[in-house]
């Protein structure tokens, strides 16, 4: 089995920057168990609590578009990372993650819509609370705040496309990577599964996963392979707490439009 405490270079605490909730677990789930197990006390930074999500149908689908799904899915999030054995998290704009001497402020999902070449893109009605919206410097400090105040050792986000292409994906890059420039700490993306049958944009193409990160073109020893089926239980737990947004179907993620996605095994991130 592998050894949690010699991935990412053997540092501790590092901080993992996601844009809502069910994105750690279906990304990085594996390996925030691992680390954690291992006592290397990852840190998780969300942007955003998802309220321009959509709702799984049943008896939650009311929730959509109001106010009480950013509570809920706050409550998924916190329940999955007890399956994951995640202590430290915070949502950006919230102690730890807040400049000093400022108020509170809650950054809204940013929301998406999707353009012609399959990928996600900007949503023409973002709101003024939006992520997205926000002075891109008052986001920065705020997560500056949080790797400094947590003692982040390295830092992980999305690729620079963002995965799929959803602006609070390609945002949470831009800002994880100039945290960790302003910090002199390594920087690690998320890639997609290299064993996977089919790359990230052919899953796209297929129906499948719009959560997968693209796996651009780079040399395959640069890349960190995770395998996380021994924390795979935790994963799935977690992955399960968010029943807003996705189901478990035996080996799968179903997500709300129907997409399906394999439960990854293999956890992979390259140090730019």
């Amino acid at each position: 089995m592998q050894d949690p405490k010699a991935w990412f270079d053997g540092r501790a605490r590092v901080m993992f920057v996601h844009a809502h909730p069910d994105d750690e677990t279906i990304c990085t789930g594996g390996t925030l168990a691992a680390l954690s197990e291992a006592g290397m006390e990852p840190l998780l930074v969300t942007l955003t609590r998802g309220e321009q999500g959509e709702v799984v149908a049943g008896p939650l689908e009311a929730l959509a578009a109001t106010h009480g799904l950013a509570v809920v899915r706050q409550n998924e999030l916190r329940t999955a990372l007890g399956m994951l054995g995640v202590e430290r998290h915070s949502f950006l704009g919230a102690e730890p993650a807040r400049a000093e001497g400022l108020p509170p402020y809650i950054y809204e999902d940013s929301g998406m819509a999707w353009g012609s070449d399959g990928r996600a893109t900007a949503a023409p009605d973002a709101s003024p609370d939006a992520l997205t919206s926000a002075p891109a410097v008052e986001a920065l400090n705020d997560l500056l705040a949080a790797a400094y105040q947590a003692g982040a050792q390295g830092i992980v986000s999305y690729d620079d496309g963002g995965g799929y292409g959803h602006p609070d994906h390609r945002l949470a890059h831009r800002l994880s990577r100039a945290v960790a420039h302003a910090l002199g700490l390594p920087f690690w993306e998320i890639v997609a599964d290299p064993d996977s049958s089919a790359s990230a944009t052919d899953r796209r193409a297929e129906g499948s996963d719009p959560h997968s990160p693209d796996d651009p073109d780079s040399p395959a020893e640069a890349v960190e392979h995770h395998d996380v089926s021994p924390w795979l239980d935790r994963k799935v737990a977690a992955l399960r707490a968010h029943g807003t947004q996705l189901t478990v179907d035996g080996d799968d993620i179903v997500h709300v439009g129907g997409q399906r996605e394999p439960i990854g095994r293999i956890e992979s991130f390259r140090r730019l």
